[in-house]
C-alpha cells in the first residue's frame, strides 16, 4: 500500500462521490417536478437510480480515507460497480436520444413543467422539443463515470488487499527502512559489516 495507491484510492472515492452526487441532486430535481404535477407516478428505474446513488454516496464518504479498511472494501466496490452498470442500461434502455414516447410523455413533460400548459393525454413530441434532454444525458453520463471509477477502485482494492495478503508491502518496508534509515556511523564501522 504505497502513496501511489493512497492517493489514487482517494481521487477515485473523490470521483464517486461527485458524480453520485450530481446524479442525486439533478433526480431529486425531477422528483420535485413531478411531485408539483398532480397525475404522475415515479418510475420504478429512477427510484432504483436514485437509491443506489444515495448508497454510493454513503460508501465513499466511509471510504474516502485511504486505510486499510478501505482497501479491504474492494468486493463492496464491485458491487456497486454492478449496481451502477444495472442502473446504467436500465436508463439507457429508457431512453438515450431524447425523442422516444418515454422521453416526451414522461420525462420532458415533467421537467418542462408541460402540465400547466396542457394535459399529458394532449401533449406531443413538438411540444415537449428537448426540454430536459441535457439534464437527462447528464445522469446518464455521470451514472457511467462513476461505474467506471467504482471498477478502477476494486481493481486498486484487489491489487493492495493481494500484496497485503501476500506480504510483499510488509518486505517492501523493511527494506525501505534498512535501506535509507539505516544510521551513517553504521557503515563506517568494519566490525558490524561482517
Amino acid at each position: 500500500m504505497g502513496t501511489g495507491s493512497k492517493v489514487f484510492s482517494v481521487i477515485l472515492r473523490l470521483s464517486e462521490l461527485c458524480s453520485s452526487i450530481i446524479i442525486v441532486a439533478l433526480l431529486s430535481r425531477f422528483f420535485y417536478l413531478m411531485r408539483l404535477g398532480s397525475d404522475g407516478s415515479v418510475s420504478g428505474r429512477l427510484i432504483y437510480v436514485e437509491v443506489i446513488s444515495c448508497l454510493e454516496i454513503i460508501a465513499s464518504i466511509i471510504l474516502v480515507f485511504p486505510y486499510k479498511y478501505s482497501f479491504y472494501a474492494w468486493p463492496l466496490d464491485t458491487i456497486f460497480f454492478v449496481c451502477s452498470i444495472v442502473a446504467f442500461g436500465l436508463l439507457a434502455d429508457l431512453n438515450s436520444s431524447c425523442d422516444s414516447y418515454w422521453y416526451w410523455n414522461y420525462w420532458g413533460y415533467y421537467w418542462g413543467r408541460f402540465w400547466t400548459v396542457a394535459p399529458r393525454v394532449s401533449i406531443t413530441a413538438n411540444v415537449v422539443d428537448r426540454a430536459g434532454c441535457g439534464s437527462y444525458r447528464a445522469i446518464l453520463a455521470f451514472l457511467f463515470m462513476g461505474a467506471m471509477a467504482w471498477m478502477l477502485s476494486a481493481i486498486l482494492g484487489l491489487f493492495v488487499f493481494i500484496e497485503i495478503r501476500e506480504g510483499r508491502e510488509t518486505h517492501r518496508a523493511s527494506a525501505f527502512k534498512e535501506k535509507f534509515m539505516r544510521k551513517p556511523n553504521q557503515a563506517a564501522d568494519p566490525e558490524t559489516q561482517q
